[in-house]
């Protein structure tokens, strides 16, 4: 496996663990969007979650990107695996 591989299958390993961190911490809401660790997490993620909203039709208050960039940074990886 090549260097460029690796770094893409940690890069995805990361996102997963910050996506999942971050779904969790959103059902405590007494946790503070000032605290330094979740700051981190939206750091991490906005990125990825923020063209899947635009995209994404809104579903109420329930929040369905982290979900599918589960399945997109899957998909990504298995493709990148394969190869």
């Amino acid at each position: 496996m090549t260097f460029v591989l690796k770094f893409a299958d940690l890069l995805t390993t990361i996102l997963t663990f910050a996506l999942f961190a971050r779904a969790i911490i959103s059902w405590f809401p007494g946790i503070p969007r000032t605290n330094p660790l979740v700051e981190v997490l939206y750091q991490i993620t906005e990125p990825v979650l923020a063209p899947i909203r635009r995209v994404l039709p809104s579903m109420g208050s329930m929040d369905f990107s982290p979900l599918v960039a589960f399945f997109l940074l899957q998909i990504i990886r298995q493709v990148l695996l394969g190869l």
